[in-house]
């Protein structure tokens, strides 16, 4: 353990927005750790700090732990030093034996990543890298006293010009609850409200639905959808209403029996090339893209005309790739997002939706002018429920705090106790259905129970009149 005072490498986080970085830090190397599983201590890569680094990270138990000794306790910046000479890969982070979020691992050279920022308590402390995705190498852990993170400054209307006075409102409402770091509830699909209603003893603030069986590739093979249905009669209880659209590719599906018809958002279910037709505006490709938009401009119009604001995670997770609106890359993704953006809003008028975009990087990011809320999904292990924090800081910075910042969804509910306590302002979260919230796992019952309680989390029956406010 080395507990040496250096120059900061790198601090992405807070401190950059307030102008001042932090100069000192606690220097804690990872060949000086414990190990478990395969890892070991290499030195065969230049570019290192300390006497090494440690490589061998291929299965689930492989990890190496570090330790610290502080005077008090309090939060702390963290910052990996690492190499994932494969590409991009995920590994776990532990905090004093528990787990404590996820970290993206992009870059082939050493480098730096935030790992947001870490409670310590009076004594000793563990940090650690947990195997996830495997083949990267750890240098270093970098520790520093967190900064205090300046006033939020969401304060913008919605980037469309002519937003509903609904939409308006709802924007409105939801940065209010942001700046004072209160956390809106969120469950998606109607099951899993009932679900969480009837064992929970509460309904959240907000209700998920999907455009997917509106997809015109899916009605062929028999598929229909209610959720504009469901989503009218959520509004009616006083809810607020979320979509997100897994999106059936336009055409090219495999329809195999490894890659089934209704598989067709996989970027593995189909050959559609969207960068291909995106290239072509004359194309058959491209009026296909065209036609899709206006199925979903039709359930939009329906919400529109009831007065029911939306907000619409369009082309979520692209920047993973798995789906095929992201596996051409970001400037295909990002031509896309602002093609349904125009399709929607001036094709269409459509000028009752908070535009969600849902991926963390910025080559991928799309604009601010298309763009009211930045969003992250959030799958870390299971008994995590920490505060997401370093994905937080990232999104802060991508917006340079301007923009709402929100847990589109989540499969484990961050513990609203430590978003406080790390100043993770998460202004929303909305919890996939099914088994993680149902199957005592993810997110057990007492934990919900207490989630549901918290003073500062929005449930439905506090949500008040969030589309007329002044």
């Amino acid at each position: 353990m080395i507990t040496n005072s250096i120059p900061l490498l790198s601090f992405v986080g807070l401190a950059l927005l307030a102008g001042v970085v932090c100069t000192q830090t606690i220097v804690l190397e990872a060949e000086d750790g414990t190990f478990t599983g395969n890892v070991v201590v290499d030195t065969s890569i230049p570019g290192f700090s300390g006497t090494g680094y440690v490589s061998g990270f291929s299965a689930t138990a492989d990890s190496v732990t570090v330790s610290t000794d502080v005077a008090a306790a309090g939060l702390y910046d963290l910052t990996v030093a690492y190499l994932s000479l494969y590409g991009e890969k995920k590994a776990y982070l532990t905090l004093n034996g528990s787990p404590s979020g996820e970290l993206d691992l992009t870059s082939t050279t050493w480098a730096n990543v935030s790992a947001g920022q870490v409670l310590l308590n009076a004594g000793t402390n563990t940090v650690g890298i947990q195997d996830d995705w495997g083949y990267y190498s750890i240098d270093a852990f970098y520790l520093s006293p967190a900064l205090p993170p300046p006033p939020h400054q969401a304060t913008a209307p919605p980037v469309n010009a002519n937003a509903t006075p609904e939409a308006k409102s709802l924007l409105k409402y939801i940065q209010q609850h942001y700046a004072s770091s209160d956390l809106l509830s969120g469950q998606q699909d109607t099951d899993s409200i009932t679900w969480l209603q009837q064992n929970a003893g509460k309904s959240p603030a907000i209700g998920g639905f999907d455009f997917m069986d509106y997809s015109p590739s899916r009605i062929p093979f028999g598929a229909t959808s209610n959720a504009t249905e469901q989503a009218i009669a959520w509004d009616a209880q006083g809810g607020i209403v979320t979509f997100v659209w897994h999106w059936n590719a336009p055409t090219d599906l495999l329809n195999t029996p490894e890659e089934p018809w209704y598989s067709g958002f996989y970027t593995a279910a189909t050959t559609f090339n969207i960068s291909e037709a995106l290239a072509d505006p004359t194309g058959n490709d491209y009026q296909l893209v065209l036609r899709d938009l206006d199925a979903i401009a039709v359930q939009l119009q329906r919400l529109s005309d009831a007065n029911i604001p939306v907000l619409f995670r369009f082309l979520h997770e692209a920047e993973g790739g798995w789906f095929w609106w992201g596996a051409q890359g970001p400037d295909a993704a990002k031509a896309l997002f602002r093609l349904g953006y125009d399709r929607f809003t001036n094709y269409h008028g459509l000028n009752n939706i908070i535009w969600v975009w849902n991926s963390v990087q910025s080559s991928w990011y799309p604009g601010d002018d298309v763009t009211d809320i930045l969003s992250y999904d959030s799958y870390p292990a299971v008994g995590d429920h920490g505060p997401v924090s370093n994905v937080f800081n990232e999104l802060i910075v991508l917006g340079q705090d301007q923009k709402v910042v929100a847990l589109a969804e989540v499969g484990s509910i961050p513990d609203p106790t430590l978003t406080r306590a790390y100043y993770a302002d998460w202004a929303y979260f909305v919890t996939w259905g099914g088994d993680y919230i149902t199957d005592n796992t993810s997110n057990p019952l007492p934990f919900l129970i207490q989630v549901y309680n918290d003073p500062q989390v929005i449930t439905l029956d506090k949500v008040g009149d969030f589309k007329h406010l002044p």
